[in-house]
């Protein structure tokens, strides 16, 4: 399969997903544990894929939604931004309710 047909495939079959350098629990940048800590401060599950383990997804993922940068934060299959526009949709409480409405979303297609 294509690393762009894959890419497609995890935003697709995630309601939630963060591409970030290392697992929610152990980061390897500070920019990805910023990141998954907005998102796990909603208390809505979400998916991740560790970009540092997979070099192929690492270098093309950019090329997917024309976002040069990680983390990269997926929620209802669109890309919601990197790391400063998580943590403040996670402050102003926005991060919240898209990612309960991408769940609710997916669950009911299920």
């Amino acid at each position: 399969m294509d690393v762009l047909d894959r890419i497609k495939e995890q935003v697709e079959g995630n309601a939630v997903v963060i591409y970030m350098k290392g697992t929610p629990q152990f980061p390897m940048c500070g920019f990805s544990s910023r990141a998954a800590e907005a998102l796990a401060s909603t208390g809505v599950e979400f998916g991740f894929i560790n970009v540092i383990q997979d070099p192929e997804i690492f270098e093309n993922l950019p090329r997917y939604a024309d976002w040069p940068t990680f983390p990269q934060i997926y929620v209802g299959g669109e890309l919601i931004g990197g790391c400063d526009i998580t943590v403040e949709l996670a402050q102003n409480g926005e991060l919240q309710k898209m990612m309960e409405e991408a769940v609710a979303k997916a669950k009911a297609t299920e």
